[in-house]
């Protein structure tokens, strides 16, 4: 089945759906209509759309076809009219499955049971190992065994399987990178292999290795065009219109993969962090490009985010910071700082311009972006997905993370939540001295010798 191009407009008291469905028999379309859910099926199209409110079919409904333009509208009824539909032009959200309540689903509950507390204490006893019974044994005759701390051991393994990508959804993905020109790639043909702590060492090493002083202090004394960069404005950042979404952009959201996310609050976090490195590495190849990708922008990209070249996401802090019962929205700005630092020593380390100014302009980038909310974000995804879609070797990382962010984006993400990270973005200090290379003393040093050069010019005349 094919899913048609369509579009959903609404009033006070009705939706449409006008769906693009050419040189088809409208006497063989089938209309169903269910609380929320919207199935059109005219061979060979079908859609089913799930709107945020239910609608209904009654007299005031309508299906017309217009054989001259292709297309099919639907018309229906608000259940409650004057109710406002959101996000009727975010489609990836509307072709989402529908979420299915858990609490529908039957519950079991033991009224009682026949064995006495005797009984179960004898069948609890009969249970145990010889090693239960020599402790049980020992703790009524007070015995005094030597006590040590277990040391803490890596998780069990039960498959040789590694998992990765988007919600570690993904796996088999770099079977065969050794024989593809993967220059991103830092794991190489240990990427199906490692663990996430072997990805991570992996990851620091190939960053120590490309850490180069002299490259970064020949930009940080040579830094006119530079600063012709830094001060470059994006013009879709400064645009106070509305984000309506392109023709083009809306055939790329139809295509996109029809999945339902169920993270929990650990991993939901988790991803607002990630979008913080892709969001970071899009900026720098946007801002570096002034909105002209170039043949290069897909490896800058993909560099620059760890997920992508080390298959390493965030968190870059341990899991045991990060209490469980913490709300999704409370990121304090240790999560933040700590999130960008790999991003801010990549853009200092692999690309051509490397500038911690840069750096710092990026950030605030990534801020602007979040603070215009989920259709913008879901627009700069979009062209960093167009970006490595046409790459013949790093579509894979769009296969295994930028699509599902596309999704997630417009059927999950929270404005508020965004909203209020880009408010701790544009705060957010992220010094030198986090970056762990010494910059400091090297642009100290740097000015020492342009002050001694200065002077041995001056005395010379």
């Amino acid at each position: 089945m094919i899913t048609p191009r369509f579009s959903c407009t609404q009033t006070l008291e009705s939706v449409a759906v006008s769906i693009y469905c050419p040189s088809v028999r409208a006497s063989d379309v089938e209309i169903n209509v269910d609380e929320t859910l919207l199935t059109v099926h005219i061979n060979p199209y079908f859609l089913r759309v799930n709107f945020p409110h239910p609608v209904v079919e009654d007299d005031q409904s309508s299906a017309t076809y217009d054989p001259s333009s292709g297309y099919l509208t639907v018309t229906l009824t608000k259940e409650s009219k004057g109710q406002e539909f959101p996000d009727l032009d975010l489609l990836a959200k509307l072709l989402a499955p529908r979420h299915v309540d858990d609490q529908k689903h039957p519950v079991i509950e033991v009224i009682g049971s026949e064995h006495t507390e005797l009984e179960e204490l004898v069948d609890l006893t009969d249970a145990m190992s010889l090693e239960q019974r020599e402790i049980l044994q020992a703790a009524e005759n007070d015995w005094q065994f030597p006590q040590t701390v277990a040391e803490s051991s890596p998780p069990i393994q039960l498959s040789k399987k590694r998992y990765y990508g988007f919600l570690d959804m993904y796996t088999g993905y770099f079977a065969h990178v050794a024989h593809t020109e993967n220059d991103v790639n830092e794991l190489g043909s240990e990427a199906e292999s490692c663990l996430l702590e072997e990805r991570r060492t992996k990851r620091l090493q190939r960053e120590e290795m490309k850490w180069d002083e002299e490259h970064y202090m020949a930009d940080y004394v040579d830094d006119e065009y530079i600063q012709e960069l830094l001060a470059w404005e994006d013009p879709e950042l400064a645009d106070s219109a509305q984000c309506i979404f392109t023709e083009s952009e809306n055939m790329t959201m139809l295509n996109l993969p029809r999945k339902e996310y169920l993270p929990t609050k650990l991993q939901q976090r988790n991803l607002y962090l990630t979008l913080l490195t892709l969001l970071f590495a899009y900026a720098y190849d946007r801002r570096t490009t002034q909105r002209d990708p170039t043949p290069e922008s897909a490896w800058t990209i993909c560099s620059l985010v760890p997920a992508f070249s080390a298959l390493d996401p965030p968190p870059y802090i341990t899991s045991e910071s990060v209490p469980l019962s913490i709300p999704t929205s409370g990121f304090t700005d240790h999560d933040l700082a700590s999130t960008l630092t790999p991003s801010y020593r990549r853009s200092l380390a692999f690309p051509l311009y490397r500038s911690f100014a840069m750096a710092d302009a990026c950030r605030k980038d990534v801020a602007a972006i979040l603070a215009k909310g989920r259709r913008v974000v879901t627009r700069y995804l979009l062209e960093m997905k167009h970006i490595l879609d046409h790459h013949e070797v790093y579509y894979v990382y769009s296969k295994i993370w930028v699509d599902d962010f596309c999704v997630w984006i417009q059927a999950s993400a929270n404005d508020e939540i965004m909203l209020d990270i880009a408010e701790r973005l544009k705060a957010l200090t992220i010094t030198k001295s986090m970056i762990s290379w010494d910059i400091e003393n090297l642009e100290a040093a740097t000015h020492l010798d342009t002050t001694t050069s200065d002077s041995d010019d001056e005395s010379s005349e």
